[in-house]
């Protein structure tokens, strides 16, 4: 088999990790998309007027997640001998009804019977272990379809530990639990399946997905890579830049990388090719810059949302952490754009290629104002992210309204066909977001019986595990930490990695950390995680990202996947920073002056640091000049650690960035002489 994909495969991975497979005849199309948007207007209600109480708006949002995937993936994906039978994807068999079916039922039996359940809590009876066990068994079915076999067998795993605890080593020993114990737990209650991922997955993240789903439909990614090309084609390496900037953008409102590649690469890797970029780096380029649009506030993919709640702090508050290292992150992606090009020789596009500014904007930017009635419901009336959202898909209902209205118009077609346009457009972006959740939600849901597992008791026994191993070293416990969400997160969605690295080690950053000095904020632990959970997405040999990106490119995936994990070590080395100097995520930091120099120290040492990876600033690097590169990074990032070592006061910590920035001065100035 070739190593080089075809282009059709990046669809096909869209598809997939959307979970939508089959293709279906009409009638079953129908009953699809009544499924998605009766989900959908679901979630518009009970976030605008319609009041339940948690566990029954989460047992119907799995509800729907599992109904909707059981009718849209086959158990397999590809036809095997005597098996084909599990493979169909031109229909819906009848098993496939009977699951969906006995889903729907398993997942709702707890508000059925929420009075009786509420009375004999921790006595279930027969029936209750059967619908959990069955509950249980349906949903690891349905995320290994929709994710694939790491997080259920990670469930199993934990699952075994929970039962097999008595008969382990006694490294390993834990008293155990009975079944009535384990699915009490686990599925009838809000410890477990129905607990806080799901519910941030029902109450705020479904909001956020649709708001995404109608704006690529409405065809906002588009703009976002005209805008992005149209300020940025003509400079040096001007598409790869465009590509930074418009992946970025369409981060905002996506929080997938597969789905950002997908919308933004078509358009920019034969942009970057074409003025001199090898397939290969053109394809990384836009990998990296994809895969971090998840870092980008104000929505930054699911997960952030959870942070919100495990944290305890409002959704603004893990935004205003997020700021520094996702800009500084972009930044640095920025730069490698412009070096590789000096390195190359790359100019920008002829001036024929670069789309029209004014016209652009005249055509699309009503597509900012969804976002800036989010920004502004978020930032100035410090509404609920949930409330933000809905209002946000409101306005943006009338806004695609307006777009077709006025493209009938344009065309003469009269106004019935522009609302019907309209209609059909909205219509298939509830479908769309529908089918975008279904991952999210299986996720949540399926992390959900590892964080109950671990709430049983066994959570102590793995934090002295994890202890014992990084032997009590914050370092080596932070790599321990890195390697596994990484490890993790080649078979999990970044949401499910988060999920279960932030349950089994953010506490124990956070302990370790205060017993060698060092005060880790737990918002700074919470978001180590999840920094590299995302990286996983472009890390080789499994990074779907570079899959896809490789697709649209024509280049061997997995040296894609490599390049662009070597340009997201930069997102490592923030991750890293931010752990030991908390100021890059404002902690305690309330003054504007002393946010915007954090900031701006921290963008200069960005630079300074991808100058020493890229061997390469004005001219080609001296051995001599990549440590003192280096050196300025690390005094810009982190002068608190450079007055430690010097015995200087803590208070005069800031005096270090002078001298930070005449190093970098020095060498700029040494390497404009090398030239001349």
């Amino acid at each position: 088999m070739s190593s080089v994909v075809d282009k059709q495969d990046a669809n096909d991975m869209l598809r997939a990790e959307r979970g939508d497979i089959r293709q279906l005849g009409k009638p079953e199309n129908i009953l699809v998309a009544w499924v998605a948007i009766s989900w959908a207007v679901f979630q518009l209600t009970l976030a605008g007027f319609l009041v339940l109480d948690s566990t029954t708006s989460r047992a119907i949002h799995l509800g729907f997640a599992l109904v909707l995937l059981f009718l849209l993936n086959p158990c397999l994906k590809q036809s095997r001998k005597h098996l084909s039978f599990l493979a169909i994807a031109n229909r819906i068999p009848l098993i496939d009804y009977i699951l969906a079916s006995s889903a729907a039922l398993s997942a709702l039996y707890i508000v059925f019977d929420y009075d009786g359940l509420a009375m004999r809590a921790g006595i279930p009876l027969g029936r209750d272990l059967f619908m959990g066990g069955l509950l249980v068994l349906l949903l690891l079915e349905a995320t290994r379809r929709v994710i694939g076999p790491a997080l259920p067998i990670i469930a199993i795993a934990f699952s075994a530990y929970a039962f097999a605890g008595p008969y382990m080593p006694d490294l390993l020993a834990f008293k155990g639990v009975s079944l009535g114990k384990y699915l009490s737990n686990i599925t009838l209650s809000t410890e477990g399946i129905y607990g806080i991922p799901l519910g941030v997955s029902v109450s705020i993240v479904y909001l956020f997905v649709l708001l995404g789903s109608l704006l690529e439909r409405a065809g906002a990614g588009h703009f976002f890579t005209d805008v992005a090309l149209a300020f940025l084609g003509k400079y040096k390496g001007g598409p790869a830049k465009a590509a930074v900037v418009a992946s970025g953008a369409t981060g905002l409102v996506s929080g997938s990388s597969i789905a950002n590649i997908v919308t933004t690469g078509p358009f920019t890797i034969p942009l970057m090719k074409k003025i001199g970029y090898p397939a290969q780096k053109a394809a990384a380029i836009e990998v990296a810059s994809s895969t971090d649009g998840q870092l980008m506030p104000p929505i930054m993919g699911a997960a952030a949302f959870i942070i919100a709640e495990y944290v305890n702090v409002p959704y603004l508050e893990v935004i205003k952490a997020a700021a520094i290292p996702a800009f500084v992150s972009y930044f640095g992606l920025f730069c490698i754009t412009h070096l590789e090009a000096s390195k190359l020789g790359i100019r920008g596009l002829a001036k024929e290629d670069i789309p029209q500014l004014m016209q652009t904007l005249k055509n699309g930017l009503h597509y900012l104002v969804p976002l800036l009635t989010l920004l502004y419901e978020l930032i100035i009336l410090r509404h609920s992210p949930e409330l933000a959202a809905f209002r946000a898909i409101i306005v943006l209902l009338v806004i695609i309204f307006y777009q077709e209205v006025r493209v009938a118009g344009q065309n003469k077609t009269g106004l019935r066909s522009g609302l019907k346009k309209g209609l059909l457009l909205i219509g298939h972006g509830l479908i769309q977001g529908s089918k975008n959740m279904m991952s999210v939600a299986l996720a949540c849901a399926a992390a959900g019986i590892i964080v109950g597992v671990v709430n049983m008791g066994i959570g102590g026994m793995i934090t002295m595990i994890v202890e014992n191993l990084a032997m009590g070293n914050i370092f080596l416990l932070l790599i321990i930490t890195a390697l596994a969400s990484l490890l993790l997160g080649m078979g999990l969605p970044t949401t499910a990695t988060y999920i279960v690295m932030a349950s089994l080690t953010a506490p124990i950053i956070v302990e370790v950390g205060g017993l060698y000095g060092f005060a880790i904020p737990i918002m700074a632990a919470h978001l180590f995680c999840f920094y590299f959970g995302i990286l996983a997405d472009d890390t080789p040999p499994v990074g779907l990202a570079a899959y896809a990106a490789a697709a649209i490119a024509d280049s061997e995936p997995i040296q894609t996947g490599i390049q662009g994990f070597l340009y997201d070590i930069r997102t490592s080395i923030i991750a890293f920073m931010f752990v030991f100097n908390p100021e890059l995520i404002l902690y305690t930091i309330t003054s504007w002056p002393q946010a915007l120099l954090i900031f701006a120290m921290a963008l200069i040492g960005m630079s300074s640091f991808e100058c020493a990876a890229q061997g390469w600033c004005l001219t080609k690097n001296k051995a001599y000049e990549i440590p003192l590169f280096l050196l300025v990074a690390f005094i810009l990032f982190h002068p608190g650690a450079v007055a430690s070592l010097l015995h200087i006061s803590p208070d005069l910590k800031y005096a270090c960035f002078p001298v930070g920035i005449f190093l970098y001065g020095s060498v700029l100035l040494l390497q404009k002489r090398r030239i001349h």
